[in-house]
């Protein structure tokens, strides 16, 4: 196991910048998600950490020792990759051992650390079966005890389970997060999957245009997210966000956009800034309510679509220019087409100004 500090990791490929001055540090025995959308940068950040990339300025640094100068082979780290990497003409013992032939460990300790890696995965009977005799699931645990075997400082994961089936992705999900736990790791997980990263991790890392935009623990970066971008990105369906502008008026100030007048109480924006006029507001979909509860603001609504997903329903909703989604129980359904009264709870409420989370309790007096 092992701590890891990244320090203002820029890495640009001609004229294009992929990082943009990216620090971070990983506790010891943590699973830390990156998480992004494709192209945001998070598996350059792999790469560097792995020593597969150089970065263009910053410095890695592993246990506290700088590793920049180091070769990947020397890093004591293990990378699992997405295509699994696995020799096709060997069978699953050869692959498992493969590596550690390579640095000259002795056979005993070889059959060892093979016997403990296939326990611990359940892969004993498919020893001597090649890749090509195996499933997708299995070729993955064959490619993590692969990795295991090594005892590797880091553990490295690039969007790993990305070939999977959904249900197997999800079982698969699963065992990982049991290993990571046995194992007591370090584990560095790369997804732009944010289911993957709220079961998984136990710490989210979410990235966007080479910039970290928000590290936080999963419940902490869904209830509280830092920007916009975290919002939308976080949460299925993705919060409903709305940009306007903020007017006041005494206690009571009024957030309109595109034709919602939305009153929001006193308590609720008497910390803004003073210049404070542009905003954005922002609801999750299972925070709206079809039912008065104390406090609660009421907007008028037309139902436009009713998305069934079994356990629950989506309503797809329009307010005059704007849409929104509300999640709802399967026994309070109102058909399409039918004008809805719908309940904004203020303490569910999310603002952002500047892009940025505003947090009326961090600025309350004391």
């Amino acid at each position: 196991m092992a701590e890891l500090e990244l320090r203002a990791i820029s890495k640009s490929f001609r004229d294009q910048h992929v990082l943009r001055d990216v620090s971070l540090r990983v506790p010891d025995g943590s699973f830390t998600i990156l998480l992004g959308p494709s192209g945001c940068g998070k598996s350059t950040l792999l790469r560097i950490i792995a020593g597969l990339d150089i970065q263009t300025t910053g410095e890695v640094f592993i246990d506290g020792k700088p590793v920049d100068h180091l070769p990947p082979a020397e890093r004591d780290i293990a990378m699992v990759f997405q295509q699994y990497a696995l020799y096709p003409h060997l069978s699953v013992r050869e692959n498992l051992a493969f590596a550690l032939k390579m640095r000259r460990v002795p056979r005993d300790t070889i059959e060892t650390r093979i016997a403990e890696a296939a326990q611990l995965l359940d892969i004993q009977t498919l020893l001597d079966r090649k890749p090509k005799a195996l499933s997708g699931g299995q070729r993955q645990r064959v490619a993590m005890g692969r990795a295991i075997v090594r005892k590797p400082k880091l553990f490295l994961f690039d969007e790993p389970l990305s070939n999977l089936d959904a249900q197997l992705r999800t079982s698969t999900r699963i065992e990982l997060k049991k290993l990571q736990q046995r194992l007591r790791a370090t584990m560095i997980y790369v997804t732009h999957d944010q289911v993957e990263a709220m079961t998984l991790g136990d710490r989210i890392v979410v990235i966007e245009g080479g910039r970290i935009h928000q590290a936080d623990d999963p419940q902490q970066t869904y209830n509280a997210p830092a920007d916009p971008f975290v919002a939308s990105f976080i949460g299925t369906p993705p919060m409903n966000l709305w940009e306007g502008t903020l007017t006041s008026e005494g206690e009571q100030a009024t957030f309109r956009s595109r034709g919602l007048v939305l009153p929001l109480p006193g308590d609720l924006v008497r910390h803004l800034p003073p210049s404070t006029s542009s905003i954005t507001v922002g609801i999750r979909p299972e925070d709206i309510l079809l039912q008065d509860i104390p406090q609660a603001i009421p907007i008028e609504a037309q139902v436009e679509l009713v998305e069934d997903l079994g356990a629950d329903l989506l309503l797809h909703c329009r307010m005059d220019h704007l849409t929104l989604v509300v999640r709802a129980d399967r026994g309070m359904t109102p058909d399409e087409g039918m004008s809805v009264r719908l309940w904004f709870p203020p303490t569910r409420l999310h603002l952002f100004i500047h892009n940025r989370r505003f947090d009326r309790l961090a600025h309350s007096s004391p």
